[in-house]
């Protein structure tokens, strides 16, 4: 079997002499196969405490054999900042602004990361990226900003991973509210999409539909990934694999979701439509104008599904079939894996589970 290349972070030219920078404790991680906070943990003063946390002698020996095989110094910097703890959590939106309107989808999010910060005394520090263009942050300084903070919880779906890899490769304590696997050592907590998606499959299937659409923006966020992952996994348990391509993506719903497409589905014989949401809600947007301008009775004629709960301005009307994402409790999460991280503790957050919604927009299909 072919061997995997080693990647090589950017930035970083291998010479065959030696090395260029100095080593980072991700790496002292991975070559000592433990966490990064243990490596943290191990190399800081409270590492050598016996009276601090549970570190096998075992695991301590291989952080230090590690740190020495690769020549690790600590940075001064950071152990300064280490050291420098004042009880204080950053968060930073990957928004245009900072999502503290009620109605914003990101606000239950907050909700519950204001009350368990509360609950473990910690004091929270608002990041708005207004300095360095919020969702558009990019360049070796534009997150720089948060390490006035203990540790610092972000949230957005589309996040500057090199930035958030610079956090991390430094041993500052981050934490990502959704999904990031693509990063590797950076710590997330995530609902459970890939389930809630393939339960809201089901549901439609059992109604007796036989032929069912996806409808989604056309970008490579992991939470739109988990949906389409679990919508097509639905339909396959349903054995629903047949008919026209299940999944629409477009860059603009709004404006290619027309009736003419609608209609066209509809003779193919598609008699439920699924959107995913986001924090722009253009697919379901899409799908219901869609549907009123087609003239359409819904559930009567056609059944509609949501991925999650619609923008606050489209709440009037039946509830959407779907599911309910438990947001104060995935901040909450996020919160507690945060403070571990500051406290130089192993540790780790399941998938939240959503909850399945049997809203008033699904029904059997006609005929």
């Amino acid at each position: 079997m072919e061997q995997p290349k080693k990647r090589v972070r950017p930035g970083r030219v291998p010479a065959p002499g030696g090395r260029t920078s100095r080593p980072r404790q991700a790496e002292v991680a991975r070559l000592a196969g433990v966490s990064q906070a243990t490596v943290s943990l191990v190399l800081s003063a409270k590492g050598t405490d016996r009276k601090g946390p549970n570190i096998s002698e075992e695991t301590r020996q291989k952080v230090l054999d590690a740190a020495r095989t690769l020549g690790y110094v600590p940075d001064p910097a950071a152990r300064r900042l280490a050291a420098a703890r004042n009880n204080l959590l950053g968060v930073f939106s990957f928004t245009a602004t900072f999502p503290t309107e009620v109605q914003h989808s990101y606000y239950p999010f907050l909700v519950g990361v204001e009350r368990e910060a509360a609950a473990r005394g910690y004091d929270l520090v608002l990041f708005t990226g207004s300095s360095t263009g919020g969702a558009g942050a990019a360049g070796p300084e534009a997150l720089s900003r948060v390490r006035l903070a203990d540790g610092c919880l972000f949230l957005g779906r589309h996040a500057p991973l090199a930035e958030l890899k610079r956090l991390v490769d430094d041993g500052f304590p981050v934490v990502h509210l959704g999904r990031r696997e693509e990063l590797e050592g950076l710590a997330w907590v995530g609902a459970d999409y890939v389930s809630a998606s393939r339960e809201v499959v089901t549901h439609l299937a059992r109604a007796g539909h036989r032929r069912i659409v996806l409808v989604r923006e056309d970008d490579d966020a992991p939470a739109s990934a988990d949906r389409q992952q679990g919508f097509l996994e639905g339909l396959e348990a349903n054995g629903l694999t047949g008919g026209p391509a299940p999944v629409f993506r477009s860059p603009d719903p709004e404006k290619d979701l027309t009736v003419s497409r609608l209609r066209a589905w509809m003779a193919e014989g598609v008699t439920a439509f699924v959107a995913e949401e986001t924090d722009t809600g253009a697919a379901w947007r899409a799908l219901r104008a869609a549907v009123a301008s087609a003239g359409l009775d819904c559930p009567g004629e056609v059944s509609l599904a949501l991925l999650g709960s619609p923008p606050a301005d489209m709440t009037a009307g039946p509830e959407p079939t779907g599911f309910d994402i438990p947001r104060p409790q995935l901040g909450a999460a996020a919160v507690r894996l945060l403070a571990a991280l500051v406290a130089g503790e192993e540790a780790g957050e399941p998938l939240v589970a959503c909850a399945f919604r049997q809203g008033g927009t699904s029904g059997p299909p006609q005929g």
